[in-house]
């Protein structure tokens, strides 16, 4: 037997609830299934999107929603399961606050949805100016005016203030119809449209779901009708998802099919409630027309991925077939090259001896006019028989031919060795040259002609963009390290273009602008040179014009 309380009218035996929400008066079992189920759906659905990427707007909006449409579902169960007038009128009033707030949060949902971006900050001002009466006025009697006494259904009597926001909530419906409609003409990308159809079409479908009470009532008179609608929001959930596995808006993989299982929990979980056949049969009704929904883009997305699956798997075969072929073709390319320049340095080697000497006067003393062309012929030889040098250490980089005869030598003397060698050029270019190497022996176990080659080249390069002021070479000891520094106050080195030194045939913008020639493999050659001696090339420069560090690691004995 019911309990009777003194708020009850005389001849009401309105049962007393338990957490407010639990009692007999809720006489329908399926008030539970619309209103507990989709609550823990959308509770469910929010904190998972939110969670996954608390930065992106349109994650945070939709958590909003979730919670506004939780709240707004618990008080309306409240309606139906309390006995206590207070609290009716009370989470009533709460209902007439939350309701076109839904719709504003659904609008700005919308919004960032399909622009990436929070709403311009006129559309908020509207939108919280045409909020404004319904916070002010919900506690007074332009919200709720009463409580009607006459009959035993638990009724409050409304004021204005609801009528008004009704009148809200068909604007805000336009004004995202009107969003859709202007994006959708503007935007000629079939994807982008696609996504703006959709999601208009899912928050549409949402929004006449939630109305569908209030719609039904002014009809039909009949609130429990309407309470079937609220079911019908997880279409919303189940468009959406679809748009987050066929757009990927939060990034999320499978989320949809994640969303859809919690479905089916809750649907199978409500049937052990049911008490007649026929809310048996309108929710097994309403949770397949869902299922077929959605399950209709999930089939569809999975046999596409399952089609790309199949393309990627066939172009990753072509993919390895041609990989192959360009090995094959590489491997060539080096044994072309290297025959190529093996036999390139022959006659150059010739060249250059006779040219030396021509030079030398062997056969017989040359006129000025000789001498000087002799000269740019030896010149001209040496900077190709480099170039060839180059070329053939590639080669033999690349195919892992390149011999490395290591010893135990101190590497200043080689360096000393490389300063007498280039001084001339040094001279030449008018450059100082500051020296700071120390007297004891800094050993260290590498191939000593090409630790001196790369020196040279470092030197060489520094030389070469420098067009005035000095150069400066240090040896020292830096922990387990040799360091060989070569600093010069040149054209320097743009920071971004640092890393692009070390590729084959790349040249900085400033070396380009300059009138040196240069292939862009020796640096390359360099760094595999050293790398191979388990040490490393840094550069370091402020910017250009400002002039370049180059620093030679090596591992210390």
């Amino acid at each position: 037997m019911n309990q009777l309380i003194s708020e009850n009218i005389a001849g009401c035996e309105w049962g007393v609830s338990k957490f407010l929400i639990f009692s007999d008066n809720v006489f329908e079992p399926l008030i539970y299934y619309s209103h507990l189920g989709v609550l823990i759906l959308i509770l469910f659905f929010g904190l998972f999107v939110y969670l996954n990427n608390t930065k992106e707007v349109q994650n945070k909006i939709l958590f909003y929603l979730s919670l506004v449409i939780s709240v707004w579902l618990f008080s309306d169960l409240v309606l139906w399961a309390s006995e206590k007038i207070s609290y009716i009128m009370f989470f009533w009033s709460l209902e007439i606050i939350f309701e076109p707030i839904i719709y504003i949060l659904a609008l700005y949902f919308f919004y960032a949805f399909i622009n990436k971006n929070i709403i311009p900050f006129k559309a908020k001002i509207i939108s919280s100016l045409m909020l404004l009466p319904t916070l002010i006025l919900a506690p007074t009697n332009f919200g709720l005016t009463g409580f009607d006494l006459t009959n035993c259904d638990r009724v409050a009597v409304e004021g204005l203030l609801p009528k008004y926001g009704y009148f809200i909530e068909i604007l805000i419906v336009f004004w995202i119809i009107f969003i859709a409609f202007n994006h959708y003409y503007k935007n000629k990308d079939y994807i982008i449209r696609k996504k703006i159809f959709f999601s208009a079409t899912g928050i549409c479908l949402f929004l006449l779901s939630f109305s569908l009470g209030n719609i039904t009532e002014v009809i039909t008179e009949n609130w429990y009708i309407g309470q079937i609608g609220y079911i019908g929001i997880p279409i919303f959930i189940a468009f959406l998802s679809y748009l987050i596995v066929k757009f990927k808006a939060f990034n999320i993989k499978l989320i949809g099919t994640q969303a859809l299982v919690v479905v089916l929990w809750i649907a199978l979980f409500a049937l052990l409630f049911i008490r007649t056949i026929e809310n048996a049969r309108i929710i097994v009704s309403l949770t397949l027309i869902l299922f077929l929904i959605v399950g209709i883009f999930l089939i569809r997305s999975v046999k596409r991925e399952v089609k790309q699956r199949e393309q990627i798997e066939e172009l990753a075969e072509n993919l390895e077939v041609a990989n192959e072929k360009l090995k094959e073709l590489d491997q060539l390319k080096s044994e072309f090259l290297s025959l190529a320049t093996h036999q390139i340095r022959a006659p150059l080697t010739a060249i250059k001896g006779y040219s030396s000497m021509l030079l030398e006067g062997d056969f017989g003393v040359l006129p000025q006019k000789a001498t000087d062309s002799v000269q740019t012929i030896m010149k001209s030889c040496q900077n190709l028989i480099k170039i060839v040098e180059d070329f053939l250490n590639i080669s033999r980089i690349e195919q892992g031919r390149m011999v490395y005869e290591k010893s135990i030598f101190d590497i200043k003397e080689t360096v000393q060795e490389v300063i007498k060698e280039i001084k001339p050029n040094i001279d030449k270019a008018e450059l100082s040259l500051d020296l700071n190497i120390p007297i004891e022996k800094i050993n260290v176990n590498a191939d000593r002609n090409k630790i001196k080659q790369v020196v040279s080249n470092i030197v060489d390069n520094s030389i070469k963009y420098t067009p005035h002021g000095q150069i400066n070479i240090s040896v020292f000891l830096d922990g387990e390290k040799v360091k060989i520094a070569v600093k010069d106050s040149g054209t320097g080195i743009d920071p971004s273009e640092i890393n692009k030194l070390f590729a084959k045939f790349s040249r900085t913008k400033e070396a380009n602008k300059t009138s040196v020639t240069g292939t862009g493999l020796g640096l390359y050659v360099a760094k595999k040179i050293i790398e191979a001696h388990r040490g490393d090339i840094k550069i370091y420069s402020e910017g250009v014009g400002k002039g370049s560090t180059f620093t030679i690691e090596l591992p210390a004995l």
